[in-house]
């Protein structure tokens, strides 16, 4: 998440060093922050793809926030006063989410290095189910699902270009039930859970470098496939493409701009919300990275849809905020 480096090879030149110090600062990982179906897609932090340098650790703490308040059915929104109840089908009302991630980023050589990702999650959800006339409400909080994510980065002389490979851990819940309403002590649908109760593959890749003295790019991709069913769920299929530039000759301020993809399949199995599942988004995300001291670093992102469709009816929301810092030891 954040690295400078001691290890460059002799064919980086001098002048391209100070970029890439910058460069290796502002990116989180994408696919850490757990959103339901909101399709979260943010970058924060370079560094956490690898693309460090400098060999020890790097620290990293993130807080999100969101409001899915908006119903959508493809890429329609859909008016709740359009719904006579009760209904053949449950109309979800709203769900806020203010989720915590804590990482750490170790490199161990020039080479390899190795990420840990856990989220403490904060959920509050509302909906009126099938055949109800009231609203169910639940307040899940608790860690989400461990990721352990490592990475080559000896593709290239600059460490410009790694692969990622890891697993998403089943460290979460996924027996969190309505604490209030009709549904009271009914299960919460699996894709509303702190955890999917399942092991994931993880496999991705990146690539960075610089458009002249003062800009820098990145490209990022990560696909995620569940390894297993568990509880009658398989959550579906799914990938985060990431692309951003970002000014470096700002002195200790870094303007920033990314364009954020994430596509995912239904899921599946007897516990499963597949008619209201699955979905592909594409986020602008304008963000500013500050330099608040030789090791520590500030950011901040706003998420902005630019286009979505999703399968059957769910809650999405207007914007996503991100707030982070970073810390080398």
């Amino acid at each position: 998440m954040h690295m400078i480096s001691r290890f460059a090879p002799a064919r980086l030149r001098p002048t391209r060093a100070p970029l890439l110090a910058i460069a290796a600062l502002a990116v989180a990982p994408t696919l850490a922050s757990a959103c339901s179906t909101c399709g979260c897609s943010l970058n924060s932090d370079w560094s956490s793809q690898g693309y460090a340098i400098t060999r020890g650790w790097h620290l990293g703490l993130r807080q999100d926030y969101f409001d899915q308040d908006q119903l959508y059915h493809g890429t329609n929104r859909v008016s709740l006063g359009s719904f006579s109840f009760p209904t053949d089908e449950e109309v979800q009302l709203r769900t806020i989410n203010r989720n915590t991630l804590l990482s750490a980023d170790y490199n161990l050589s020039r080479y390899w290095g190795v990420s840990f990702q856990l989220p403490y999650e904060s959920r509050y959800h509302q909906t009126i189910a099938e055949g109800d006339t009231a609203v169910s409400t639940s307040d899940a909080n608790g860690i989400g699902d461990l990721r352990v994510v490592a990475r080559y980065q000896g593709l290239s002389p600059d460490a410009g270009l790694g692969l990622q490979f890891g697993l998403k851990l089943a460290t979460g819940r996924f027996r969190q039930a309505f604490e209030a309403g009709p549904q009271a002590g009914e299960l919460l649908d699996r894709g509303l859970q702190l955890g999917t109760g399942t092991t994931d593959a993880l496999v991705g890749f990146y690539k960075f470098g610089n458009l002249g003295q003062s800009v820098g790019y990145f490209a990022q991709a990560m696909a995620e496939v569940p390894l297993n069913a568990r509880g009658g769920f398989r959550p579906g299929n799914s990938i985060n493409a990431n692309f951003g530039l970002r000014y470096l000759a700002a002195g200790r301020f870094t303007p920033q701009l990314q364009i954020n993809l994430h596509s995912e399949r239904r899921e599946s199995g007897r516990e499963a919300d597949r008619a209201n599942s699955g979905a592909t988004y594409a986020y602008l995300s304008p963000g500013l990275g500050v330099k608040l001291g030789r090791r520590l670093e500030a950011y901040a992102f706003v998420q902005l849809p630019i286009w979505r469709r999703v399968n059957g009816l769910q809650l999405e929301p207007g914007r996503l905020w991100s707030l982070g810092l970073t810390y080398r030891l």
